[in-house]
């Protein structure tokens, strides 16, 4: 295949009408709650009491009202993690919120959730953890079955779900029974079924996992990547199968490709597709809470990075708020919550009138406006044609003030430096076929420089 077949190649792949939707969203919560809450784990053995789990004061409005402040438009509650206990009264298990001293057995978070998300404008979706270390068919084809019935619950009980995300845990049982095959493309076909307009994210179709859970992506995030990346085997390797954070995290980053889809290494594969990437990260250390880690709430800074890194570099991001034992986000995660939207609020604020002009290659584009300091540009490709800018400068008074290579669906940025001028022009140095951009974005000086 010459180099110009294969340019052809990738840029014949696009985004389904399912990811262009979550390509819009850029940026929800994800919220892990459950009886590691009460047990102060990270992951359950699946032989804890149902009774463990009694927040005295628990507020979905409350936890949605802080997300809103944050910024964020959607949440995916963890309606069950790998200890199988079920935050649904589900008729699957014994194991679930039902049998829990929580509003005498009559409570339904799943429902809370889903109705508080309704009332703030929020879209909801589920987390529905695969491996189960309570259900007496893990490891047996009678398993898939049961997963099956609960996904199943979920996705026809509560309204509009606009993501299932899933993760490939695949760990034995507190007992060691063997690991389960997964029917994943059962699954993936009922969900869709059910819901035709959810977004599968993680071990699934449409999103990725970035490969860690530390917020950090790659310097380059493509689109298209081989797809390979779309086996569960490479997911589930790396998925969570134990209560060690720091362990975890280690094995993540070292297994972690730092090319995805450059010319040069889509080049050895000959079978490709798109998979945007998710980052997931908590807003704490641990993915649910713990008293003790409180200190380790992140800053602001970390947390703006973390954002710009992310939503600013091509991804989504999953941004995961646990709650307490007493069913409430702690006051210094509301906190910072707001002291996010805040600044993505000034950062919107701090858009400015322009306009452009394109050269006849598509190559240069001249972006003019009033005399300012400015500090940014938020901009983005027709994803409908592909992803395609490789490498690009900004300049300002022919003076780069940025230097950088993927665009994709959401790009933000941010100069060395703010300088002032009526006139910025970006360069596009290497591309596949001629670029599309979408919109373009210039922000004066006045928003958060992480």
């Amino acid at each position: 295949m010459t180099e110009e077949e294969k340019v052809d190649l990738y840029t014949s792949i696009v985004p389904n009408e399912r990811q262009l939707k979550i390509q819009e969203m850029k940026y929800y919560a994800f919220i892990h709650y459950s009886v590691n809450t009460f047990t102060n784990k990270e992951c359950g053995n699946g032989k804890e009491s149902p009774s463990v789990f009694n927040p005295t004061e628990q507020n979905t409005d409350s936890w949605c009202e802080a997300i809103k402040s944050a910024g964020m438009k959607g949440v995916v509650l963890t309606c069950k993690h790998h200890d199988g206990f079920c935050l649904w009264p589900t008729k699957t298990t014994e194991h679930c919120i039902r049998n829990s001293p929580y509003k005498n057995g009559k409570g339904d978070v799943v429902k809370e959730v889903a109705e508080s998300c309704k009332k703030y404008g929020l879209k909801f979706g589920v987390y529905l953890s695969p491996w189960d270390r309570n259900s007496k068919y893990y490891s047996t084809e009678k398993y898939n079955d049961f997963y099956i019935e609960q996904l199943t619950e979920l996705l026809t009980n509560y309204g509009e779900i606009f993501m299932l995300w899933l993760d490939g845990a695949c760990g034995s049982t507190a007992d060691g029974i063997p690991k389960q095959q997964y029917d994943w493309e059962r699954i993936w076909s009922t969900a869709l079924k059910l819901q035709p307009n959810i977004v599968m994210s993680g071990c699934a179709p449409d999103v990725r996992w970035v490969g860690n859970e530390s917020g950090k992506a790659r310097e380059s995030e493509w689109n298209v990547v081989p797809r390979f990346q779309y086996e569960f085997q490479n997911i589930a390797a790396n998925c969570q199968t134990d209560d060690n954070m720091k362990k975890f995290q280690k094995r993540c980053q070292d297994v972690m490709l730092k090319d995805m889809g450059s010319r040069k290494f889509l080049s050895n594969y000959d079978s490709f597709m798109w998979y945007p990437a998710e980052v997931d990260v908590s807003i704490r250390t641990g993915w649910y809470y713990h008293p003790l880690q409180s200190i380790t709430l992140k800053s602001l800074h970390r947390l703006m990075t973390i954002y710009y890194n992310s939503v600013g570099s091509n991804c989504l991001l999953i941004l995961n708020i646990p709650p307490n034992k007493k069913g409430l986000f702690c006051p210094s995660d509301v906190r910072r919550l707001k002291q996010m939207g805040q600044w993505l609020k000034k950062e919107d604020d701090c858009v400015i009138d322009s306009t452009y002009s394109v050269s006849d290659d598509k190559k240069e584009i001249n972006i003019h406006f009033d005399k300012q300091s400015v500090d940014r540009i938020r901009f983005s490709e027709d994803t409908t044609k592909s992803q395609r800018i490789e490498k690009f400068k900004i300049y300002a008074q022919d003076i780069c003030v940025y230097d950088g290579t993927v665009v994709g669906f959401s790009k933000i940025a941010i100069f060395k430096k703010p300088v002032i001028t009526n006139n910025l022009k970006i360069v596009i140095e290497e591309c596949r076929k001629e670029p599309y951009i979408d919109k373009i974005e210039v922000c004066k000086t006045g928003a958060y420089r992480p």
